[in-house]
């Protein structure tokens, strides 16, 4: 059969046979050379067959349009958007995205092994090329409870699977310098097979890039200064410039790019919701934003394909040539990125904005992954901050559109021994509860940022082990938020006074739901008007920026299950500051 389809490519691309497709008379975007120029391309069983002057059994006239090669997305958690795969790939197509590669850690450290393989089956099929990078870290630190623990004995057969490229962000990065011999195996397994070790360098010094690059790991998504970014490719790193929800970086990294660069500089989302795919889009919008700031529309769109291609061993994808598959963008506009077609594999696909595609069928999640909350029960007490008569407190400092924070140390107000949340000095009470294995662990902070009037709001996304996270104003509305969290099977919640005024349930593992995207939106607007009603933040995406102050990865100060954790130092530290044991951090 395979010989057959190379037969009729070459007969097509000499002349001999007739083309299945033609798109004739359009400008092509040539990624390897930098230029524009007006040729016809010629398709057959899927894959570009030739550039220059062809006819085919189907011509479509692009005059005046150019012709790109398809989106990649270059990591990605399809779970941000709280959609499953199929549906995640009927939003992000019509955005020229054709092809991503995903780490499903988020429902594997809810969810383990078996969320692996849902994802795996459920991306199975798509018009969308769902390539996966197994979970490296779940747990991502041994300072958190996760729902599993996956060593390098439970990953190393996902590796037969063709659409797993290899190893996902590598965020313990003591494990790695410790070279721990469970983190020293998954990194062998890998690489035993060929496979690709994506980064994870958050707050990271030069030295830590160095151990990194020496365990075969190839690129990173967490830079977040020009400083950053340099660094990285200087030591011969894959630069992923990350735009999404929470984490916006593109502005700060993108003066990095210049001829010889933009070789290594490639797009990703990381985390995106929902809202932002469909209100801005996906790789799309980080090209566009690109452009916006001084960057070449040839430049940036090959950052976009050919580069992140060749950094994740695509060999026929990334460019619009004889012998690549014809993953393909028509375009009204270079400058703007505005996409009037979609092909996947020489099918048209997606047409102005919309799907033309036969939707894909969404596959029943099991039942093991739709009962997942399962924390012991919380009272009032448990939720008590005791300051023993000290005043100064470690806050969490919310940095708008950032995944890190700011340490603070400020005076609190105490009422009888336990802080009390201030809306004057925006001080709210965050708490993590574990809820996988109801151990009961309750973690306890003091945050800053949310500009909550009133309520509490909760969730069980909480990056990356996904126990309960909620910040309120008062311990009744953040114990109802918590308790209905349970009821919806995991979520969303927005409360006030003793009243539930939204809520999302996201019944796979927490995280995700199987309902129809506009059913979710339609919930997501009510989430929104009831974050306005309690006095949240309107700066930045306060559920999505929620979900990341559990993440004990991630600079400065976060909260897990086990406490208030100092990244800086990785060490758990009291909420109360103690000054001769406990240094002053900003």
């Amino acid at each position: 059969m395979k010989n057959l389809q190379l037969t009729s490519q070459i007969h097509a691309s000499a002349g001999r046979n007739q083309a299945e497709l033609v798109l004739k008379n359009g400008t092509i975007i040539n990624v390897f050379t930098g230029e524009l120029y007006q040729a016809d391309v010629a398709i057959t069983n899927g894959m570009i067959v030739g550039i220059g002057k062809y006819e085919g059994n189907e011509n479509i006239d692009v005059t005046g349009k150019y012709i790109s090669p398809g989106f990649i997305d270059g990591h990605v958690h399809i779970e941000s958007s709280m959609v499953t795969p199929a549906s995640f790939a009927n939003i992000v197509l019509p955005h020229g995205v054709t092809t991503v590669i995903c780490d499903p850690h988020e429902i594997a450290n809810v969810s383990g092994a078996a969320g692996i393989q849902y994802m795996l089956d459920s991306s199975e099929g798509l018009d969308l090329d769902v390539h996966v990078m197994l979970p490296s870290c779940v747990p991502s630190t041994s300072f958190e409870n996760a729902g599993a623990i996956l060593h390098a004995d439970d990953l190393k057969p996902f590796y037969q699977h063709p659409r797993v490229l290899g190893l996902a962000e590598v965020m313990d990065y003591p494990a790695v310098l410790r070279a721990d011999e469970d983190m020293v195996q998954k990194l062998a397994d890998a690489r035993n097979v060929n496979k690709k070790i994506d980064g994870h360098l958050a707050g990271l010094s030069h030295d830590a890039i160095n151990v990194y690059m020496t365990a075969g790991i190839r690129t990173d998504h967490e830079a977040v200064t020009i400083e950053d970014a340099q660094a990285r490719i200087r030591l011969g790193m894959y630069l992923l410039i990350r735009e999404g929800s929470a984490a916006k970086d593109l502005t700060n990294l993108i003066p990095v790019v210049n001829d010889l660069t933009a070789t290594r500089c490639l797009f990703c989302t990381d985390d995106k919701h929902l809202e932002d795919l469909l209100e801005e889009g996906s790789i799309d919008h980080n090209v566009r934003l690109a452009i916006q700031h001084g960057v070449d529309p040839v430049t940036a769109i090959r950052m976009a394909t050919l580069t992140a291609a060749e950094c994740y061993g695509f060999s026929e994808k990334g460019a619009v040539a004889p012998g690549y598959i014809a993953d393909l963008l028509v375009l009204d506009n270079v400058e703007q990125v505005e996409i009037a077609q979609v092909y996947k594999n020489g099918k048209l696909i997606a047409k102005e904005g919309k799907m033309v595609a036969a939707p894909a069928t969404v596959l029943p999640a099991p039942e093991a992954l739709t009962n997942t909350v399962n924390n012991a029960s919380v009272t009032t007490e448990s939720l008590h901050i005791k300051l023993d008569g000290i005043q100064e407190a470690h806050v969490i400092d919310v940095i708008p559109n950032k995944i890190i924070t700011n340490h603070l140390i400020q005076k609190v107000q105490a009422t009888d021994g336990q802080f009390v949340p201030s809306i004057e000095h925006d001080l709210a009470k965050m708490v993590v509860i574990e809820r996988h294995h109801a151990t009961g662990h309750v973690g306890l902070g003091i945050v800053k940022g949310f500009t909550l009037h009133g309520g509490a709001i909760a969730t069980t996304i909480a990056h990356d082990s996904h126990n309960i996270i909620s910040v309120g104003m008062n311990d009744a509305d953040i114990l109802l938020a918590v308790q209905t969290l349970k009821q919806i099977n995991g979520g969303l919640v927005v409360v006030k006074n003793g009243q539930i005024l939204a809520s999302l349930s996201l019944e796979i593992s927490g995280l995700m739901t199987n309902r129809d995207v506009n059913d979710v939106l339609r919930e997501q607007h009510r989430l929104d008007a009831a974050l306005l009603e309690v006095g949240a933040s309107q700066e930045f995406s306060c559920f999505l920026t929620l979900s990341f102050l559990a993440l004990p990865v991630i600079p400065a100060l976060k909260l897990t299950d086990m406490g208030l954790f100092d990244v800086e130092h990785f060490r758990h530290i009291d909420v109360t500051v103690h000054k001769k044991t406990v240094p002053v951090l900003s």
